[in-house]
């Protein structure tokens, strides 16, 4: 039995190309995001049975911070981006996954991110590619969020 349209896009795994940055509830343009991870560090654990039980794996809540690259085209007048690594004060973000209808539906909400570097474009005048800053975070404090 075939299935309906809705229900053929509800099993069907979202574009990546489709996402919503919001940077302190301000709504930013990005056109890359990668190193978005949670999760929590591990120990191997050997002790006196270790060999007769083998090895445990110990799993600690210590929250750490994960390094996350945004990548988005240089616009003039822009002065975001080089005001919060100069500021150097954490800032709340939230990235959407969305739907095609541009509704969110998978987010990632970041308690508190650093700026920790602003890398301007590679300038190459044989080329005609966009200019791309690459803003580097540390960010702690991520958290799944399904809306």
């Amino acid at each position: 039995m075939a299935h309906s349209a809705p229900q053929q896009r509800a099993a069907y795994p979202l574009a990546a190309y489709n996402f919503r940055v919001l940077v302190d509830a301000r709504p930013l343009s990005f056109a890359k995001i990668s190193g978005l991870q949670r999760g929590h560090p591990t120990v191997t654990y050997r002790h006196g049975l270790s060999f007769f039980e083998g090895e445990e794996i110990a799993h600690y809540s210590r929250k750490g911070f994960s390094s996350l690259t945004l990548e988005r085209g240089s616009v003039a007048g822009v002065t975001f981006l080089y005001e919060w690594v100069a500021g150097r004060s954490p800032k709340m973000m939230e990235i959407s996954l969305c739907d095609p209808a541009g509704a969110p539906v998978l987010g990632w909400r970041i308690a508190r991110a650093y700026a920790v570097r602003l890398t301007a474009p590679t300038l190459d005048a044989a080329t005609n590619e966009a200019a791309i800053d690459v803003l580097e975070l540390k960010a702690a404090g991520i958290t799944v969020i399904h809306h």
